[in-house]
């Protein structure tokens, strides 16, 4: 771990304009994931500046929005009885997600700007376009299990890691940011890249910004929604496939509106809209859910390892599509 200074912000200016004073300078939250990228020294910055103290409160608005601040702990999140009550779906990818102890360190802007856990973008042996541009690929062949079936290039195959990032995917969450340039929201859709021949650069933030908080649009139909994650182990695991989602359905079973979302098949959160548009104003069944994915995994790529994720990804839509039917009949 190479040397570094630390400085601590209480206010997102403060922390922005100490960014802008050194160039090597990283944001520090909970660490949960940036330090361990320290240690294995991909990460190197000269800087740490902490910014857990700024504001983490979880805010009920009057228009039914809800805005969450970027220092809130994973574990107060998943925790808040609003969140549990009226958003399902977040509270249980949260606590999909990690250990206890590192939920109850870890931040909501942390957890989104969390890098991917491929072995080869750790092991400094390996070749990796997003670890070092242009020296290739060593998944795409190697030990891929885990890897993309959608989004994926020539040049990177690995896979986003936060399930809370499927959830706010599927709840068209917008994320605030404060820079050099003043405030500005982005989808957090729009926020993640997909590879490309540069998979090194992840997101769309310009350099400095920071995030300060998130924003969930009203949807009172997500008190109907759940997050189900599929992994090789009961706790501790990466998801192979994750589902978020949320329906809403008439009384004559007819599906109004729906947001569906997939972890562990891509480099970002994967909303499933093509999969949205089959289902709306369809009957609320079998027939209607299995046309939905066979559209939405129409065009994903299996690996020498990860082929069975395609079949994998269909059923557990499938079945959570059942389960939320189930669950207002």
């Amino acid at each position: 771990m190479n040397i570094f200074s630390y400085e601590r912000a209480s206010e997102s200016s403060t922390a922005i304009n100490l960014a802008k004073s050194n160039v090597a300078a990283k944001y520090l939250a909970g660490g949960t994931n940036l330090v361990d990228l320290m240690r294995e020294t991909i990460e190197q910055p000269e800087m740490l500046i902490d910014v857990t103290h700024l504001p983490g409160d979880i805010e009920r608005r009057s228009d039914g929005s809800l805005l969450i601040g970027a220092a809130a702990t994973n574990t107060a999140l998943a925790a808040d009885p609003h969140v549990r009550s009226a958003y399902p779906l977040l509270t249980r990818s949260i606590l999909a997600g990690a250990s206890a102890q590192i939920r109850n360190v870890a931040t909501v802007g942390g957890n989104i700007l969390q890098r991917t856990r491929c072995r080869y973008f750790y092991d400094n042996a390996a070749r990796c376009n997003k670890r070092r541009p242009e020296s290739g690929c060593d998944a795409r062949e190697g030990f891929n299990r885990y890897h993309a079936i959608l989004g994926a290039s020539e040049a990177c195959v690995a896979t986003h890691p936060s399930d809370m990032c499927v959830a706010l995917a599927a709840l068209d969450a917008v994320v605030h940011l404060e820079g050099p340039d003043g405030s500005r929201g982005i989808r957090l859709l729009d926020l993640h890249r997909l590879p490309g021949d540069r998979p090194d650069i992840e997101t769309e933030l310009q350099p400095n910004e920071l995030i300060t908080a998130v924003e969930i649009p009203p949807l009172p139909f997500a008190r109907r929604s759940t997050y189900r994650k599929v992994r090789d182990r009961a706790s501790y695991a990466f998801a192979l496939v994750s589902v978020a989602a949320a329906v809403d359905i008439d009384d004559k079973g007819i599906i109004r509106d729906v947001r569906l979302a997939l972890g562990g098949v891509a480099h970002k959160p994967w909303r499933a809209l093509k999969a949205e548009a089959v289902l709306k104003g369809q009957a609320a069944d079998l027939d209607s859910f299995r046309a939905a994915v066979e559209e939405e995994l129409a065009g994903a790529t299996g690996l020498r390892d990860n082929e069975f994720k395609i079949e994998l990804a269909k059923r557990t839509i499938v079945a959570v599509l059942n389960e939320l039917k189930g669950e207002g009949a």
